[in-house]
């Protein structure tokens, strides 16, 4: 029977065995089948592996050479520099429906519509080539949202591969992740692992904010 809580030794053991079985099929189509058919064959019905020393701590998955991004966190509270409503009508691109959106992964090249990622020592913003101040973090404060969101964390890398219409899964290396500070999340920024995704569009009389993303 499946546990509402597993040990961080349970989950070692379980995960062992996952690994000695090789490739294993799918339990779920599309991007949430990895985290599904992880978190079923080690008997684990909710994420909730717990620690003594380290509490709860997060699981994800990923599949190995892919492209996709793990969101870590969000963090919106007391950031915005510029009206929201008045940044999407300013420097917004519009949608398939018309909808003007800021719906861009950050980097510190400018991008079409003059954004780019500023990168301080104590903070990071987001700016248009003008000077204009979109957005800024205190790093901080970001380094503080992530130790409470995710005090600790299970990375699992899978293999994956299509066999017809179903996907297959090797799963190959489990590691546990703890701890963070201002300096780690500042220069993960600059090496390019950790990315700024804004996402917020035009609702007419306000802006729709969906969380500024950080995402590796």
């Amino acid at each position: 029977m499946p546990k509402d809580k597993m040990t961080l030794s349970e989950f070692i053991e379980a995960f062992n065995k996952l690994r000695a079985k090789g490739w294993v099929k799918s339990e779920r189509r599309g991007p949430t089948g990895i985290g599904h058919t992880l978190e079923k064959l080690i008997g684990l019905p909710e994420n909730n592996i717990v620690s003594p020393d380290l509490g709860t701590i997060e699981l994800k998955a990923h599949r190995i050479n892919s492209n996709s991004m793990i969101t870590l966190f969000t963090f919106n509270r007391k950031v915005w520099k510029m009206n929201p409503l008045e940044a999407i009508k300013k420097y917004g691109t519009p949608d398939e429906n018309g909808r003007l959106g800021l719906y861009f992964t950050m980097s510190r090249t400018p991008n079409n519509a003059g954004l780019f990622l500023h990168v301080e020592s104590k903070a990071i913003s987001v700016r248009h080539v003008s000077g204009e101040i979109v957005a800024e973090w205190q790093l901080q404060e970001l380094a503080e949202r992530f130790a409470r969101k995710i005090p600790a964390l299970i990375l699992v890398s899978a293999f994956s591969e299509m066999r017809g219409d179903d996907e297959w899964f090797k799963f190959d290396r489990a590691q546990l992740l703890t701890g963070t500070s201002a300096d780690i999340i500042r220069n993960q920024i600059l090496a390019g692992n950790i990315l700024v995704d804004l996402r917020l569009h035009d609702k007419i009389t306000s802006a729709r904010n969906h969380g500024t993303g950080f995402r590796a």
